[in-house]
């Protein structure tokens, strides 16, 4: 399933991200980009998601070492058109996808519940249901 949708993505959707992933990836590395929010930052692509009729692709994006995201993602935002520009020359699409930026939360999540199975007694509940005893205590 997508991040907020029902329905699992098509084989074409996730190959259109994945490919539109790696160019902005690479407009990103280059460093050619000059907008004061996004030039000079170490930005990772983690995800594009693309809508059914590849028209909107929302794209998930976290600074390395951390940042004001509302800051970066409006600079995203002032540098989409060049970003669809490269995508338009780097990709045989009959339409570009509109690009819209979202912070990537998933590391955070990710954070928080490895901090909730660490808790001792989540741990001990983890290990006790490890070492083989029924859970239902029959």
């Amino acid at each position: 399933m997508t991040r907020g949708g029902m329905k699992a993505p098509s084989q074409r959707q996730l190959r259109v991200g994945e490919e539109v992933r790696h160019v902005l990836a690479n407009v990103l590395e280059r460093g050619e980009i000059r907008d004061p929010d996004v030039a000079g930052k170490v930005i990772t692509v983690t995800e594009v998601s693309v809508s059914p009729d590849l028209r909107n692709a929302s794209v998930y994006v976290i600074e390395m070492g951390g940042g004001d995201v509302k800051a970066l993602l409006s600079g995203l935002k002032r540098v989409g058109s060049y970003f669809r520009h490269e995508m338009a020359q780097k990709m045989t699409l009959r339409t570009v996808p509109t690009l819209h930026f979202h912070p990537d939360t998933s590391f955070d999540r990710a954070s928080r519940i490895d901090a909730l199975l660490a808790l001792p007694e989540v741990r001990r509940d983890l290990d006790h249901d490890e070492s083989g005893s029924p859970e239902d205590g029959s």
